[in-house]
């Protein structure tokens, strides 16, 4: 059997799938491949604002109302209140000490949303890929599952992929290639794409599940002074002296929880032979006090799993007549969810080439293939360096600013000033600056503190680095991080926003003018009939075909 189309997606998780059907929409034939089945499970579950603003602007642009709605759980609940999820208020951290029960002083809450409606939220992957794809089908995607790939050749005039489906052999033929799997791809396996891992820092394995009767930490006896939001409503993250945990709760009362632990933590708890998953997690419970008593009742609904090492990194991310989305190319830890937002990112920047039936010429492939790869050295230096900041909580808390800074000035910005190259911003602060230097120069300056080892260093040195951070984040901190006032408690707040228009090269009213957008507030789009729409794409695929 051999058949042809413009476009190959490989991989149906929900970058693929929502780039396969964007692709269908503005007119190519595409090809959906997927080498098992859906619902699945998996992991990378945390949206952020900015993954948020992604999929309102793909809805807008592309006319795909599910995705817009689906950006706020409020909107999610009103719509799609069957594809399960979690509500998601901002990010949580605890510093846990040996041992010890949790310390109310070691807290650090980041709001990211002013109320529930319009909150971020946990993707519980199996239903929302799953919705991806039967939307992706709906719009008139040839999605094809049970398929082994097994060659591939890629040259000036095309690709031509081989493989099998339910015992068949066949062959496709393509004008373009989209890699959107996840580590050591078909395409970097078949075109011998080396690894880049050499380059980056970030080292961390981790024990992962999905778990019934986690316990609330209002539950354990840990008293805490109100906050923006309900701690647990969060990304919550543990941090321990062998790296961190993170728990992300799900509206069905399931929560995704795992530890990611550095090669050095894992030795100190398992030194020697193999790692049990299931008696590290027993193991990590017992040593932190407080996290083992949230999870006392807690029952995995499946088999506890270890990876020895979660990252991975190519030198390449583009090429004639291909591409990779970005969990394809790089992976580097779920400490601050950049996964979903910066995939989201990727899938807009394509879309945008392949507009007007068009293929991405040599100029795109190369700009696009040089964005991700500063990208993905940005997100590894940042979160190298929460790893170095985790000996002692105040250093962990100022280099956290680097990050919130960096975002909310970000999505602030894009959400005052929309325009169609916002897709092609430099994600974590690439392009600017003020901001691109600045993990960098933290990393350096905490390897100076913890000699590398984890030392806490010195209250002078802890003083030095915090203040550093405030000043230089300064020009950008829209969101008054790094405030000692605060208390490590940070809500939205929009009269200090107003008061620091001039941070975003706008007067007072133009900010004040611009608020329904930054609240969300905003019109909502209005959508065509999708489904009308869906049915001319299939039937001038089928009289083309024909």
């Amino acid at each position: 059997m051999s058949d042809r189309c413009n476009v190959v997606v490989i991989g149906s998780g929900f970058a693929g799938s929502i780039m396969a059907r964007v692709l269908t929409v503005i007119g190519h034939e595409v090809v959906l491949i997927e080498r098992g089945t859906h619902p699945r499970f998996a992991i990378g579950e945390s949206t952020t604002p900015l993954a948020n603003l992604s999929l309102e602007r793909l809805a807008q642009r592309y006319n795909l109302p599910d995705c817009y709605y689906l950006s706020a759980h409020g909107r999610w609940l009103e719509h799609h209140a069957d594809v399960r999820r979690g509500l998601k208020r901002g990010f949580t951290f605890y510093r846990h000490h040996p041992g010890q029960a949790l310390a109310s002083s070691e807290r650090l809450l980041v709001a990211a949303s002013p109320e529930d409606a319009i909150s971020d939220t946990h993707w519980l992957r199996a239903d929302v890929d799953h919705h991806f794809v039967r939307q992706a089908v709906a719009a008139g995607v040839d999605y094809r599952d049970r398929v082994e790939l097994t060659d591939a050749a890629i040259d000036a005039g095309g690709a031509r992929l081989a493989g099998q489906r339910n015992g068949e052999s066949f062959e496709l033929r393509a004008d373009f290639v989209i890699d959107a799997s996840g580590p050591g791809g078909f395409l970097a396996r078949r075109l011998g794409i080396p690894s880049g891992l050499e380059r980056t820092h970030t080292r961390s394995g981790a024990v992962f599940s999905h778990f019934t009767d986690v316990r609330f930490m209002s539950d354990v006896g840990v008293e805490f002074p109100a906050g923006p939001y309900p701690d647990d409503w969060a990304a919550v993250h543990h941090l321990i002296d062998e790296g961190w945990m993170y728990s992300l709760r799900f509206d069905h009362r399931v929560t995704s929880a795992g530890f990611s632990l550095t090669p050095r933590g894992v030795a100190a708890l398992v030194p020697h032979g193999e790692v049990d998953a299931a008696e590290l997690w027993r193991t990590l419970l017992d040593r932190y006090p407080t996290i083992g008593a949230v999870f006392a009742d807690a029952r995995p609904v499946m088999p506890i799993a270890y990876r020895e090492l979660i990252q991975h990194r190519l030198t390449r991310a583009a090429g004639e007549r291909w591409v990779m989305l970005p969990h394809a190319f790089a992976f580097v830890d779920p400490l601050f969810s950049t996964g979903i937002a910066w995939s989201l990112r990727a899938v807009e920047r394509l879309a945008l080439c392949f507009e007007g039936r068009r293929l991405p010429n040599v100029e795109q492939l190369g700009r696009y293939d040089a964005l991700l790869a500063a990208e993905a050295d940005q997100i590894d230096r940042v979160v190298a360096g929460a790893y170095e900041a985790m000996a002692h909580f105040e250093l962990f808390a100022a280099h956290a600013m680097l990050y919130f800074s960096t975002v909310s000035f970000a999505e602030t910005r894009q959400r005052l000033f929309a325009d169609e190259q916002n897709a092609w911003s430099g994600f974590m602060g690439v392009g600017d600056s003020v901001l691109e230097p600045l993990p960098g120069d933290s990393l350096r300056r905490l390897r100076d503190i913890t000699r590398g080892v984890g030392h806490a260093g010195t209250t002078e040195e802890r003083r030095a680095y915090t203040d550093w951070i405030r000043d230089v984040i300064a020009p950008r901190n829209i969101g008054g991080f790094g405030d000692p006032d605060r208390e490590h408690l940070y809500p939205v707040d929009i009269d200090l926003l107003v008061s620091r228009h001039a941070l975003l090269g706008l007067t007072r009213d133009q900010l004040v003018a611009g608020l329904p957008a930054i609240r969300g507030r905003a019109p909502e789009p209005l959508f065509t009939d999708l489904r009308r729409q869906s049915t001319g794409v299939i039937r001038a695929k089928a009289e083309r075909r024909n």
